[in-house]
């Protein structure tokens, strides 16, 4: 049995209790294989229990040592006690300066005093003990998590200035760059705000009249990377432009904010080719009924009489397939004979016309014809233009290759980008 001697609010912080006649420091550390708390005790003196029960400061620095042994322990391996048991006298009885002088031979866990008020720039001097005048004993983790957000950054070389630390917090990506941004005003040091407010609002000017589209051939939530790319590059060179001073992290966020912001509205748009310079209904005159399938032997349906129009009703067919990774779409025009297929593997489209019709056992005749596409935005411009006029209505859209060699040799010429 044990008898809890000593504790602190914090249920962290080590304890003290009694066991077998003596003291013990007991503290729980890592986890088992299991992801249980492991906890670790070793014997302690009257002298060190004072200590402790008086020196807030004296005791974390302590609990800081301790657990570089704990994590040595691993899984299910036991404290090393010897190592444990000495490091009482020097860290709970030593003078200031032979603390500071120990800790400089010994592993200890920085965040630990971190997150409990310890001063960050005496601890980079080596002043263990003063930086712990400012202790706590109550934790505060998002401390922590700054500094450490801090410490990665200066590993890369990177030291931001209030404005640029303003801009991370107002899109919560301070603490983790992976995160989705989003606006978090009151994250932001009220006398920085207007100033943090000037860098978006030049950002969300520069992407004015800028637009991320889907691409269905990723699946539903994917979006296009050159409406993306594109975007990126107008806010960051006008951010830079118009706020010379700013680190690359910064810039780096506000145009990651309105990237995913765009991105964002697109996904609840249909995907109808509404970004057409000729503009007007992407239906046009049609009447007839079309056929999508798939190269995996999916197919659908669709009449102008269904509701909802062609382009929408394809490439939701093509978000629905693309997870099984087709790369071969076709949309047919079985009463005016003709159709597309998009090869989406290789960035190009054939239109297929019936030349001659069969009749008298003789098989029907096909005229195919080869284009490379630019790009998902490419492919929906040639896909609204057969919506609304057929093959006849690609013509414009230059080069069509009859001949395969001549198709395969533009193919291999075709700047990659």
């Amino acid at each position: 049995m044990s008898d809890i001697v000593f504790t602190r609010r914090s249920g962290w912080i080590p304890s003290v209790i009694r066991e077998g006649g003596g003291f013990r420091l007991s503290l729980g550390a890592g986890a088992d294989a299991n992801h249980e708390p492991r906890t670790f005790t070793f014997p302690i003196g009257e002298a060190h229990l004072e200590v402790i029960r008086e020196d807030l400061a004296r005791h974390l620095l302590l609990w800081s040592a301790v657990l570089p042994l704990c994590d040595a322990a691993g899984t299910r391996g036991p404290l090393d006690e010897n190592a444990a048991v000495a490091l009482l006298d020097p860290v709970l009885l030593g003078s200031p300066a032979d603390v500071d002088a120990y800790f400089r031979t010994i592993r200890w866990n920085r965040g630990q005093l971190v997150v409990h008020g310890a001063d960050t720039g005496l601890l980079d001097r080596g002043e263990v003990c003063a930086a712990m005048r400012t202790a706590t004993e109550t934790a505060d983790t998002a401390r922590a998590q700054e500094h450490h957000a801090d410490r990665r950054r200066a590993e890369r070389g990177v030291v931001l200035g209030p404005l640029d630390a303003a801009l991370l917090k107002y899109t919560g990506q301070y603490l983790h760059g992976a995160t989705i941004p989003k606006r978090t005003p009151g994250d932001v040091d009220p006398a920085l705000f207007p100033e943090a407010m000037r860098v978006v609002a030049t950002a969300e000017q520069a992407c004015a009249g800028l637009r991320i589209g889907r691409d269905p051939r990723r699946g539903r939530r994917a979006t296009d990377k050159r409406d993306w790319q594109r975007m990126e590059a107008a806010v960051e060179a006008a951010v830079c432009r118009a706020h010379p001073g700013l680190a690359d992290d910064a810039v780096r966020t506000v145009s990651f904010l309105m990237c995913s912001e765009a991105a964002n509205r697109s996904r609840d748009v249909p995907m109808d080719d509404d970004d057409l310079a000729d503009g007007g209904s992407p239906e046009g005159a049609r009447k007839t009924a079309l056929t999508f399938t798939d190269d995996r032997g999916a197919e659908k349906k669709w009449v102008a009489a269904a509701g909802g129009t062609a382009t929408a009703e394809f490439w939701a067919f093509v978000e629905d397939c693309s997870p099984a990774a087709d790369e071969v779409f076709t949309i047919e025009d079985e009463q005016r004979g003709e159709g597309i297929q998009l090869h989406f593997y290789a960035d190009s489209i054939a239109r297929i016309t019936t030349a001659r019709e069969g009749g008298g056992g003789a098989d029907p005749a096909y005229r195919v014809e080869y284009s490379l596409v630019d790009g998902i935005g490419g492919y929906r411009k040639l896909v609204s233009a057969f919506v609304r006029g057929g093959c006849a209505a690609l013509d414009r859209h230059e080069p069509w290759f009859s001949d395969v060699a001549d198709f395969e040799r533009a193919r291999r010429e075709r700047p990659v980008t």
